[in-house]
């Protein structure tokens, strides 16, 4: 990951140079995958008690981690933890500190002085984003339900091509795609231009709801709105999605989400 950021870094748009105007946040979204109930109960404790209270102690307020919801016959299954930075350098500092903070390293013992007994996971990716013009506040959403009943839905849209792909963040942004979902209290968490990842070009937002119930409910409002039917039906806006992805989340006992 670290040769990713420090050529992203080299990048004026995102890394700020050149530029007084405030770049939008950078987004981390870490993908845990692992195999077995065991192996994730060793993973949200490892998150628990060691990853996320040593990303607060760097000054990350919110720190979320969802379960993907998925069926008991999967073979494999991931868990997500999102943050945000002001910056790549940010992160990359955050990164180091974490790595030379002795109540991280004393925590996290058995995770980093144990092999080559079975890790708390299998893999991990990381996806990397900048967020959207329109949003650049990445915020818990305003739910007041118990945690164990929300349902948070992460969304992938891939474009075939660069220029298909602006066109479609354009429609979230100056097409107001990002307004209406406000307008419509979808409890928006981010939504994020990819900038480093393994799918490409691409972008992801997720929307938080109360229960099932209450996400169906949302999305049949979307459906039925006026303005959605007019900007889906804009020539504008045409085929500059090739594929999506929809994954159903709830949040960790201790997600900041």
């Amino acid at each position: 990951m670290r040769p990713i950021l420090l050529a992203l870094t080299l990048l004026p748009t995102l890394a700020g140079a050149q530029s007084a105007k405030p770049e939008p946040p950078i987004l981390e979204l870490r993908i845990y995958h692992h195999a077995t109930a065991e192996q994730g109960r060793r993973l949200d404790e490892y998150l628990a008690k060691c990853v996320v209270p040593a990303l607060h102690r760097q000054g990350l307020r919110h720190v979320g981690v969802f379960h993907a919801l998925t069926n008991d016959t999967a073979r494999t299954r991931q868990t997500y933890l999102l943050a945000a930075y002001a910056s790549l350098r940010r992160l990359m500092d955050v990164e180091a500190r974490i790595m030379a903070d002795p109540v991280y390293l004393a925590d996290a013992r058995d995770h980093l002085d144990t092999l080559p007994a079975p890790p708390p996971y299998t893999r991990k990716e990381t996806v990397l984003m900048r967020s959207f013009e329109r949003f650049q506040k990445v915020r818990p959403p305003a739910l007041k339900g118990p945690k164990e009943n929300r349902v948070y839905e992460l969304r992938s849209y891939e474009s075939p091509n660069e220029r298909l792909y602006w066109n479609k963040v354009d429609m979230f942004n100056a097409g107001g795609e990002v307004t209406l979902f406000d307008r419509l209290g979808f409890n928006a968490a981010f939504y994020g231009e990819v900038v480093a990842g393994a799918r490409m070009p691409n972008l992801m937002y997720m929307t938080c709801f109360e229960d099932k119930a209450d996400r169906d409910a949302h999305w049949q409002a979307f459906r039925d709105d006026a303005e959605w039917k007019k900007l889906s039906t804009d020539p504008k806006y045409r085929k500059n999605v090739s594929r999506n992805e929809i994954i159903f989340l709830r949040p960790a006992p201790y997600s900041d989400y």
